[in-house]
């Protein structure tokens, strides 16, 4: 199954792009917003792994390319808590927000969530 993993983080987008592998997923890792874009438009995705702040397009701005193209999944990651970025995402249509710091088995447990969700289950 593919997923996307946008993050701007070097070492944290490699951490979840090995965890994820081991947990039977293949990922695709872009590094900035762009490279995101471009992956997103180029690719199917069972699910899609935004980092909110990302240089070149933010997370919120490649939300809005997901939905234009379909209904993959969406779960954010961010530091930002606060209840306006919340509603933001809710009013994009994510599908889950995971707040940093998080473990890597919290990750993996929503991202299965999410799938099954996705397939009907």
């Amino acid at each position: 199954m593919r997923v996307l993993l946008v993050e701007d983080e070097p070492e944290l987008a490699k951490r979840l792009a090995i965890g994820l592998g081991e947990a039977g997923y293949a990922v695709d890792v872009a590094l900035n917003g762009m490279d995101g874009r471009r992956f997103i438009e180029s690719g199917e995705y069972r699910m899609i792994i935004l980092d909110v702040m990302l240089p070149g397009l933010n997370g919120w701005q490649l939300q809005q390319q997901v939905r234009k193209l379909g209904a993959t999944p969406v779960l954010f990651l961010t530091t930002r808590d606060g209840i306006e970025d919340r509603l933001r995402g809710l009013e994009l249509h994510e599908d889950a927000y995971l707040l940093k710091p998080f473990t890597l088995s919290e990750l993996v447990a929503r991202v299965r969530k999410l799938l099954r969700r996705d397939r009907g289950h």
